[in-house]
């Protein structure tokens, strides 16, 4: 381990915990396997399946960020982190194996940072393809609010252009 990137880690997160070991061990797994390195751009994707601690590691380690276009949250809430390499085509998924439940958040920390990273997670190919690039979109005004949204996000109420937030979705419980 390599435990000047774990610092920086956890600098940026704001505390050690055995979340964000979960993220920096996913994020070796993939240097490993897939070769991955920092993303300037949009080299390397990654789908994170939860909002939880490890995706910090992520965004520390790989250069990975919502702003960027090129970290993505599906919201499974799995423990489960997909990298798509842009460049060479290869892709993995990493799922959180399940872990003793009897240790401390101490030593289930210890675990996941220093455990052979075949018994942390399972090793599969992502059940979706790689997200297309990052797209700029136009800016409509919501006509009810007053307020900005990109265009695909606005729908058409009552003949209105609204965004989201105004939006009175109709469902009838399919």
């Amino acid at each position: 381990m390599n435990k000047e990137l774990w610092e920086k880690c956890v600098e940026f997160h704001g505390h050690q915990c055995p979340g964000l070991a979960i993220g920096f061990r996913a994020v070796e797994a993939a240097r490993e396997k897939m070769g991955i390195t920092f993303s300037a751009d949009e080299e390397v994707v990654c789908v994170t399946e939860n909002d939880a601690c490890g995706v910090d590691a992520v965004q520390v380690l790989t250069g990975c960020s919502m702003g960027k276009g090129n970290l993505i949250y599906r919201q499974t809430g799995k423990q489960a982190f997909s990298f798509f390499s842009r460049k060479t085509g290869d892709s993995l998924r990493l799922v959180l194996k399940a872990v003793n439940g009897d240790m401390d958040r101490e030593h289930r920390q210890e675990y996941l940072l220093n455990a052979e990273l075949g018994e942390i997670f399972a090793f599969k190919k992502p059940h979706f393809s790689l997200p297309e690039t990052a797209r700029i979109f136009n800016t409509v005004i919501c006509e009810n609010c007053g307020e900005g949204a990109p265009e695909h996000k606005i729908r058409i109420q009552d003949g209105k252009k609204v965004c989201l937030d105004c939006f009175r979705d109709y469902s009838r419980g399919w």
